[in-house]
């Protein structure tokens, strides 16, 4: 069993691994229209990984911390940086990149997509196909409240 975490606001808390944001706005590993759940194999970079993206100045005040337990015989695929574009850590990022998140969700041999975090490479994203038959093997809970504000000041200072 394998835990991985997500911050969100409070309003996507119902249904935190469904793929929205990603289909809706897309993101470094899918194109929008693809429904892809972001999560992380740590806490601390789920926080990060969520806080690096907003004003520091100006925190959400409702978000909340999300904890899905991955059995181990739910299937998975994993990519390292060596098999990565050199640029794959620029923002905006490369195009590739979705297009393997993508392929991914389409081709769904996988119900799990491990990639390196551009954030901290040496630590992991796990992208969860929601449409994937092992999906509902998956099991979620959320944890609480996260405090944006503790959070936001660490990020200012960094």
């Amino acid at each position: 069993m394998t835990r991985v975490y997500r911050i969100l606001g409070k309003p996507y808390a119902r249904k935190p691994l469904d793929g929205e944001g990603a289909y809706l706005f897309g993101g470094r590993w899918s194109s929008v229209g693809t429904r892809l759940a972001y999560t992380v194999e740590h806490h601390s970079l789920a926080m990060i990984e969520y806080f690096i993206h907003i004003d520091p100045d100006d925190p959400p005040k409702d978000l909340v911390a999300v904890t899905a337990e991955v059995p181990d015989s739910v299937s998975r695929t994993s990519i390292s940086p060596k098999q990565l574009p050199a640029n794959w850590r620029q923002s905006p990022s490369p195009p590739e990149l979705a297009e393997i998140g993508d392929r991914f969700v389409c081709y769904a041999r996988a119900a799990i997509l491990i990639v390196p975090s551009a954030i901290a490479p040496a630590e992991s994203n796990w992208l969860i196909n929601p449409r994937h038959p092992e999906f509902s093997k998956i099991r979620q809970q959320q944890n609480g409240s996260s405090n944006p504000a503790v959070a936001a000041a660490y990020v200012r200072e960094f």
